[in-house]
């Protein structure tokens, strides 16, 4: 039995390994043992390595036409971002994660944490049972870290990924003082939750280059020379959780939708369609979460590296009442288009942002309309059948058909988990 106190808080931080490369594997198993990397928008970078990649030394965010030729010699498989498959999975790796917990606050796209107070189980063995379900269930391999805190708990879940003894699984609260002070002492302050490479080399220049000598710095300097932030995360590291759990999720500041584009766009035309395509994407997103815009942004811009002079502009317009309405957010954004576009620009990306978010629930209907129950029933219907069969089945015209300006994705696999038409064949 775990010796954790009944009263004291136990967070658990579970994690999928190389969650992009993961997910490209699942399905296809004569990858399982080969070194596969992601690539970024447009297939300009290495986003993500498998286990095997990084060991063979292919760097993170290099561009890929300058290690394609070395990756294709020692075997490696790349793959294009499929946004769809990895959201997908996602969705199933916290379903599945949500059971083992009553409360869970979800992290990032391969993260959540759990709350395990309370738990009268050996944790390390509740550690497994959930790590051996999620692979079972999901596929994707995944590490867990326990602690009294949510920082100790990802410092547990990073110390499982780089002590293979520990078969993915660390329990901090199992510790004595003692033995977890020889365990941090072992391990760089970098690995410390928010601690980027600039605070790193700060923290370094005082002394503190390991996670002990951190957890032991005297609280009123830290917050003198650091800030308030810093002095949370050396309590926390001290065992005095500050964070809760965050059980629901708070209201987003602006939604953005931006890609850029897969060849360099000239005319007005183009443009008209991308920045459709991004007006509808982002009102969607909206109703997603119950959100309201009540400001539509529209960014178009060339590249920097281009050798023409550099072109680039942002305009703002301000709704007549909140809307998540794609034909009205969509008009605004081609009303905006029309001012900013230069002819003869060849531009390379383009984006609208949605901002001044306000709750769905509680909005009046205007005195003119513009926010009708009408528009609210439409995109119902649309948001209905675009799920139930395919992204963009029902799509504004404005948006185009043949769509020349999208993203380059060279090396895209199927979507094998949200697409009747990309699903696995057995033959």
């Amino acid at each position: 039995m775990s010796s954790t106190k009944p009263n004291r808080p136990v967070f658990a931080l579970a994690d999928a390994n190389s969650f992009y490369a993961s997910c490209e594997k699942i399905f296809r198993p004569d990858l399982r043992n080969s070194p596969v990397v992601v690539l970024s928008n447009n297939d300009g970078c290495v986003i993500a390595q498998s286990r095997e990649a990084k060991a063979l030394g292919i760097k993170m965010a290099g561009p890929w036409f300058e290690v394609e030729e070395r990756a294709r010699e020692i075997g490696a498989v790349a793959f294009s971002s499929n946004y769809e498959l990895y959201a997908n999975m996602s969705n199933r790796f916290m379903a599945t994660l949500s059971q083992f917990s009553p409360r869970q606050e979800v992290y990032s796209i391969d993260e959540c944490f759990l709350d395990l107070t309370g738990i009268r189980k050996d944790l390390v063995a509740y550690g497994q049972e959930i790590k051996e379900t999620v692979t079972h269930w999901t596929g994707l391999p995944m590490c867990v870290g326990i602690g009294h805190s949510k920082t100790l708990a990802k410092l547990a879940n990073y110390y499982a990924k780089k002590e293979p003894k520990l078969n993915g699984v660390c329990d901090f609260t199992r510790m004595s003082d003692n033995e977890l002070d020889g365990v941090l002492k072992t391990l760089p302050v970098s690995s410390v939750w928010g601690i980027g490479r600039r605070l790193e080399v700060s923290l370094k220049a005082l002394g503190l280059e390991n996670v002990l000598r951190l957890k032991k710095a005297n609280l009123r300097r830290i917050r003198d020379r650091f800030g308030i932030v810093m002095q949370r995360t050396v309590q926390e590291l001290n065992g005095e959780p500050w964070p809760e759990l965050d059980d629901v999720a708070p209201i987003a500041k602006q939604v953005m939708s931006s890609r850029s584009f897969g060849q360099r766009v000239e005319s007005l035309q183009e443009l008209r369609e991308a920045i459709s395509h991004h007006a509808a994407n982002a009102a969607q997103r909206l109703r997603k979460q119950d959100l309201f815009a009540s400001a539509v942004s529209v960014f178009i811009q060339n590249s920097p590296f281009d050798q023409a002079e550099f072109y680039g502009r942002t305009e703002t317009v301000t709704l007549p009442a909140p809307t998540a309405c794609s034909l009205q957010i969509t008009n605004a954004a081609l009303w905006l288009l029309k001012k900013m576009y230069q002819p003869q620009v060849y531009y390379q990306k383009a984006g609208v942002i949605l901002s001044d978010l306000v709750p769905k629930e509680g909005q009046q209907t205007d005195l003119f309309a513009y926010s009708s129950s009408r528009s609210g029933r439409l995109m119902d219907i649309v948001d209905k059948i675009n799920s139930k069969y395919r992204r963009s089945t029902v799509h504004l015209a404005s948006e185009g058909i043949d769509r020349n300006w999208s993203m380059r994705r060279s090396f895209k696999s199927p979507n094998y988990t949200g697409d009747w038409n990309e699903l696995p064949v057995v033959s």
